[in-house]
């Protein structure tokens, strides 16, 4: 389960009397999926007058999965649409925000003065024909509602798919009955009031895809003051075509979009809404629909008037309004004169890694399939944990975060202690300065991780943050320039805020090589070899010279080590941003850890040699069984020379006595040696040769 998310606190947030009944069926999808109970669904629904006992119990037993599924996600953006904002909460900005810009405060803005309009200068005639001059041509079509029906709160709402007319034709009709428009667009209930589609429809139908042209938007608030509406909409310079009076609690602001299709359409509202939110005008988000009703001007409502109070505010357009807005919310720094200023000379920021990489910058670890770059994240990570020596790069000792969203936790634990086995260290030891997060099954893109990791690095005062591995979280094409540059961008957000060094790793494109330079070998977009501060990169080279025989190959503090049939050899080369090139090094991964290691500075790329991976590895295979062939062979000649010096049946314990000081004749090899050998046989512990000849017990051939 999610335990990341107070899901019941996101869920406080959101009004479930105010969604439709898609919404509440996607909520408790999203709950089931994530593994909550049902009973967490049914109390939070009990808020809604429509809740009924059972329903949502018979509903859950339904949710059984889908090929796309709806995710917690949802809850969390349902939260988001009635305004809570977690990020602020803590304190951290969300993606959403533009860094550096203080929120707008409230406190200095000056209400607006709204007409009142009494029945004595209301002339619903013009009211409607200015309403329709302003957002139609002649040529389009309108739809209008005048039928109504009250809800279980006593609410009116609209009743029916109205009825659409030409606006030619309507405001002909309208003309000839100005003092009677009900004999123009039909009868209308004056309690409840009357409603009109804001968007030119095509008269067959009233949904989204009945427009014909997504020119306007609607942004409507009841929770502030109509003065302090309209002193918004004003101060945010919004292209209003008409701001209506809704007879209510809210204006109705008819902002121009002009959007050449339904999908940029989307992307604006979103950019507009989200201008509101930082302008603290708090938007009601369930009018995103391009079909969506408002309320028509020249309509008595409860004994008030729907009326216009004002047309064409702020931008003309939608353009430019969108470049105003852009500079007003400007971030960047101001220019300055380096040399004018005695801060100008500040020291660079600290090395993390020794030559490769400054703290506060971004490095990503390229390599090949089976290079093992997860054990070796984790090798470094353990290594700035400790402040020790990675690949002969000393490392400044700091708190790392480990995000691992591959691993179960239980296999990630096991993986690390064996990684520090082998290193000769105890786990325990880098207890309070190596932290992870097991994100397995939580992988969203990570732009909207972002508050929570800031949220974390902050709290747990990490320096280093590293992520393994990013496919889980990109989410999008690698090869998309702009998808990759989302990410990267993302990753500097949480850089630049926190001051935290972050590191990845990512897979070689196939026809990487030595030919090709190491920034260019990644796979996906250039974006990858041109963004990281600092790229570490691992070739795959081969143990064997041209003939195929087999480099000899030494681990310097190492040198009693065995190295495996199935060792990958690579080069680790750099591109660096901020430091001169280092010379490359070569190493081998012998499961679980890598080492350097000496004999192979001339070998070449395993992808510049006429053999295939497969038959190096069978060469390696060979050369391994040669190397044991020895072995085995100079142990059948220790058994002989005992049967020949009057010891028959030597004991497995004397053999293994005998090699002791030897590495690679443990007793299980030496067993299965003897098992795999025609010559020999182990009995109760006892080994017997089985020659030809026979030696008799006091030695002498018979």
């Amino acid at each position: 389960m999610g335990n990341e998310i107070n899901i019941a606190e996101y869920l406080e947030h959101i009004p479930c009397s105010s969604l439709d009944y898609q919404q509440w069926v996607n909520v408790g999808m999203a709950l089931k999926l994530e593994g909550y109970p049902c009973s967490l669904w049914e109390s939070w629904s009990r808020q809604d007058s429509r809740f009924k006992d059972g329903e949502c119990e018979k509903k859950w037993r339904t949710f059984n999965g889908s090929s796309e599924p709806v995710t917690i996600g949802t809850i969390v953006q349902y939260a988001k649409d009635f305004g809570y904002d977690p990020a602020s909460d803590m304190g951290l900005l969300d993606w959403d925000d533009e860094i550096g810009v203080d929120k707008f405060d409230l406190g200095w803005v000056e209400p607006d003065q709204i007409d009142k309009k009494s029945d004595d200068n209301i002339n619903s005639y013009k009211e409607i024909v200015t309403y329709l001059d302003a957002l139609f041509e002649p040529n389009e079509k309108v739809n209008i509602v005048t039928k109504s029906f009250q809800d279980d709160d006593k609410k009116y709402k609209p009743s029916g798919y109205g009825m659409t007319y030409p606006v030619k034709a309507l405001l002909k009709d309208l003309k000839k009955h100005q003092n009677d428009i009900c004999a123009a667009i039909g009868d209308y209930d004056p309690t409840a009031g009357a409603w009109v589609r804001f968007n030119p429809m095509d008269g067959k139908g009233t949904r989204n895809s009945n427009v014909t042209s997504f020119k306007y938007a609607l942004v409507e608030s009841d929770k502030m003051e109509l003065s302090m509406q309209s002193a918004l909409i004003k101060e945010m310079r919004l292209p209003v075509a008409v701001l209506v009076n809704s007879g209510g609690k809210s204006l109705h602001a008819i902002v121009r979009i002009d959007a050449p299709t339904e999908e940029i359409y989307k992307k604006r509202i979103d950019k507009l809404y989200a201008v509101c939110k930082q302008y603290k005008f708090e938007v009601d988000t369930q009018n995103k629909n391009a079909s969506r009703l408002s309320r028509l001007p020249g309509i008595k409502r409860n004994g008030k008037w729907q009326h216009i109070v004002d047309t064409n505010i702020g931008f003309d357009s939608w353009e430019e309004w969108e470049e105003w807005i852009q500079s007003e919310l400007d971030d960047l720094p101001d220019p300055e004169d380096l040399f004018a200023n005695e801060n100008y000379n500040a020291p660079l920021a600290p090395e993390l890694i020794e030559g490769i990489i400054r703290q506060g910058r971004k490095m990503i670890l390229t390599g090949a399939s089976k290079a093992g770059k997860s054990f070796l994240l984790i090798e470094l990570a353990i290594k700035i944990a400790m402040g020790g020596h990675w690949l002969g790069h000393l490392c400044t000792k700091s708190k790392v975060l480990y995000i691992n969203f591959e691993l179960s936790k239980d296999s990630f634990t096991d993986r690390l202690r064996e990684i520090c086995a082998n290193l000769e260290m105890d786990p325990a030891e880098l207890s309070g300065m190596f932290d992870t997060l097991t994100l397995r099954g939580m992988a969203k893109p990570f732009k909207e991780l972002i508050p929570s990791i800031k949220h974390k690095i902050k709290k747990g005062k990490y320096k280093v943050l590293i992520l393994d591995p990013i496919y889980k979280t990109l989410l999008g094409d690698e090869n998309d320039a702009k998808v990759v540059s989302e990410f990267c961008n993302a990753l500097d957000n949480v850089s630049a805020t926190t001051g935290c060094t972050v590191i990845f790793c990512h897979h070689h494109n196939k026809s990487a090589g030595e030919n090709t330079a190491a920034q260019n070998r990644s796979s996906g977009s250039g974006v990858f070899a041109r963004d990281p501060d600092a790229i570490v990169d691992l070739l795959e080279i081969s143990p064997f010279d041209s003939d195929g025989v087999a480099l000899e190959v030494t681990v310097p503090e190492h040198e009693d080590l065995e190295l495996h049939d199935y060792a990958f050899y690579m080069r680790m080369e750099a591109a660096l941003r901020e430091f001169k090139p280092i010379e490359p090094i070569e190493l081998v991964f012998n499961y679980p850890v890598h080492y350097v290691v000496k004999g192979l500075e001339h070998a070449r790329g395993a992808s510049g040699t006429n053999r295939t991976r497969k038959e190096q590895q069978q060469e390696g295979r060979n050369t391994q069984k040669r190397r044991m062939d020895k072995k085995i062979t100079r142990v059948i000649e220790y058994i002989v020379t005992e049967v020949e010096w009057g010891n028959p049946n030597p004991s497995i314990d004397e053999i293994v006595d005998h090699f002791k000081d030897e590495k690679g004749f443990s007793k299980p090899t030496i067993e299965r040696w003897i098992k795999e050998t025609p010559e020999l046989t182990l009995k109760k512990g006892i080994v017997f040769y089985n020659s030809t000849s026979s030696v008799t017990d006091d030695g002498d051939e018979g």
